[in-house]
C-alpha cells in the first residue's frame, strides 16, 4: 500500500503540487505561519529541507505487549536500513526513560490522580522527541526513517477509557485520528511471546517491566485495541519462530520504504452482501467507523519514465466517526500511483495538512467522481480487516480488505461476516477499485 519498488533507497521526485504551487508551512504542527517564497533565500540549506525535504522521511511505530521482541527488532531494522542508505534515528520510550532516570514505579500510586499526570508527561516528552528527530532527519535531506519505540496511543492500553478521553480531551485534541494515522506511515504491533510463544516469556533483559504473562496478554490485547484504525496497522504474532517474525517485519519496513521484498500479496478481497450489521460483531471485537472522501487530481498519460505504463496521483480526507454517528477529527493524505510494464504497482503516500487537501481538490480531475466510502476498520483472530462500503457514484458496492496473517497462510474470515466470494481475477479487481469507479461516463 505504501511500497515504490526499486533496488536503491527511493528518489524523490517533485510533484506537480509540490512546494512551487501550495503554500509552505513549518514542520512543527503547532506553527501555523505562512513562509512566504522570498524568505527561503534567508535560510539554510538545512533550513530548508526541514520545511520541504527533497526526500521521503518514513515515522514508523513499534509497539507491543512484553517481551514481543521490539528492542531486537528495532536494532534489526537500524541495521538493515542504514546499510541500505537510509538515515535511521531510533525515538526511545518515553515512560522508560522516565523510570530509568529515577522516577518511582509507586509514583503512579501516591496520589489520587497521578496516573493520568504521568501519561500526560509521557505523551509531552514522546511529542518533543518525535518531533526533534523527525527535523533532523528532514534537515538532513536524505532519505530517512523515524523508528519510534512506542506511540502516543500507547498510553491508551495503561488508561481507562473515561481517563484516555478525559486527557486527550485535556490536550484540546479534536480527535485520535490525529494521534493515530496523522503522525504515523505505519504501525507494527509486536504480539507478547506469552501469547502463543509461553516458553520464551522473559523480563530480565528490560529492568522496568514486571508483567506476570497474564497481565502482558492484557497489555498486548489493549495495545492492539489502542491502534485500530490506522489503515497500516501490521501484527506479527508467533505462530513462527522468533526470528522469522523478525524477518516477517523486515520484510513490511522493505514493502513501505521501497526496498526488494518477497511480499506476494498485501490485501486480499473479498466481495460482501451489503453493509454489515455492526450488532452482529462480537464484544471483543474493536472496531472504528470513518467516513472517507477521495478525489483524483490529475489523470493518467503524463509519463516520466519509459517503463511507467500508467500514472495517476489521489487524495484522501479520512474522517473518524463517534458512537453518537457524528465526525469528530479528519487527517488527509496525497497518494501518487505508477504502475510498470512489468504488472508492478508502485504507491508512495504522505500525510498533508487539511490547506493542501483543499487546495488540491479546487483542481480535482472534473472527468472523474468524488468516491465517497464508509470504512469500518478491525481485528479478528490477529487479522487485520477494513470494510469500504461505496456511497458515491455507486452505493451498491461492499468489499472486505483483508491484511491477513503476518505469518502467511490463508486469510480467516470473520464468521459474523456475509462474504459472497473472494476477489481473484485482476479485470475484477480494477471494476470494484475507485480508480475504475470514479471515471464518469
Amino acid at each position: 500500500m505504501y511500497s515504490i519498488i526499486m533496488s536503491s533507497p527511493p528518489r524523490r521526485e517533485r510533484s506537480t503540487f509540490a512546494s512551487k504551487s501550495l503554500p509552505l508551512r513549518r514542520l512543527r504542527a503547532d506553527s501555523g505561519a505562512i513562509l512566504a517564497q522570498d524568505a527561503l533565500s534567508d535560510l539554510t540549506e538545512a533550513e530548508i529541507n526541514s520545511i520541504v525535504p527533497p526526500s521521503p522521511i518514513y515515522k514508523i511505530v513499534m509497539t507491543g505487549g512484553p517481551c514481543g521482541g521490539k528492542t531486537t527488532c528495532l536494532e534489526r531494522l537500524s541495521n538493515y536500513l542504514r546499510e541500505r542508505g537510509f538515515e535511521v534515528i531510533t525515538c526511545p520510550e518515553a515512560f522508560t526513560l522516565m523510570v530509568s532516570n529515577g522516577m518511582p514505579f509507586d509514583y503512579l500510586g501516591a496520589v489520587a490522580g497521578m496516573p493520568t499526570i504521568v501519561q500526560d508527561t509521557v505523551m509531552d516528552i514522546q511529542i518533543g522527541l518525535e518531533d526533534g528527530f523527525e527535523r533532523l532527519l528532514r534537515a538532513r535531506g536524505k532519505p530517512g526513517v523515524l523508528l519510534c519505540d512506542r506511540g502516543l496511543m500507547d498510553g491508551a492500553a495503561y488508561m481507562s477509557e473515561e481517563e484516555w478521553e478525559k486527557l486527550i480531551k485535556k490536550r484540546d485534541v479534536d480527535s485520535v485520528s490525529e494521534l493515530r494515522e496523522g503522525r504515523y506511515n505505519a504501525v507494527y504491533h509486536m504480539v507478547t511471546a506469552a501469547e502463543g510463544a509461553e516458553q520464551f516469556y522473559t523480563l530480565e533483559n528490560n529492568e522496568v517491566r514486571t508483567e506476570t504473562p497474564e497481565l502482558a496478554r492484557q497489555l498486548d490485547h489493549r495495545t492492539r485495541k489502542a491502534w485500530v484504525g490506522h489503515p497500516n496497522l501490521k501484527i506479527f504474532d508467533n505462530s513462527t519462530s522468533f526470528e522469522k517474525k523478525l524477518q516477517r517485519v523486515v520484510e513490511e519496513m522493505s514493502r513501505l520504504v521501497g526496498l526488494p521484498h518477497c511480499l506476494e500479496r498485501v490485501t486480499t478481497k473479498f466481495l460482501v452482501r451489503g453493509e454489515p450489521d455492526l450488532d452482529l460483531f462480537p464484544e471483543d471485537v474493536t472496531y472504528q467507523i470513518f467516513e472517507v472522501e477521495k478525489a483524483y487530481v490529475h489523470n493518467e498519460g503524463r509519463l516520466r519514465q519509459e517503463n511507467i505504463t500508467q500514472e495517476y496521483s489521489f487524495i484522501r480526507k479520512r474522517s473518524q466517526i463517534n458512537k453518537s454517528g457524528e465526525e469528530y477529527g479528519s487527517v488527509y493524505g496525497w497518494t501518487s500511483v505508477q504502475k510498470t510494464t512489468d504488472g508492478q504497482v508502485i504507491e508512495t503516500k504522505r500525510i498533508i495538512t487539511k490547506r493542501e487537501y483543499y487546495s488540491l481538490f479546487n483542481s480535482r480531475d472534473m472527468g472523474r467522481h468524488v468516491v465517497r466510502q464508509k470504512r469500518i476498520s478491525f481485528i479478528w483472530n490477529m487479522q487485520s480487516f477494513t470494510i469500504h462500503v461505496y456511497r458515491e457514484p455507486v452505493d451498491d458496492v461492499c468489499i472486505l480488505h483483508a491484511q491477513g496473517r503476518s505469518g502467511g497462510g490463508e486469510v480467516e474470515i470473520p464468521s459474523f461476516l456475509e462474504v459472497e466470494r473472494r476477489i481473484t481475477d485482476s479485470d475484477e479487481d480494477q471494476k470494484y477499485g475507485s480508480f475504475k469507479i470514479s471515471l464518469k461516463s
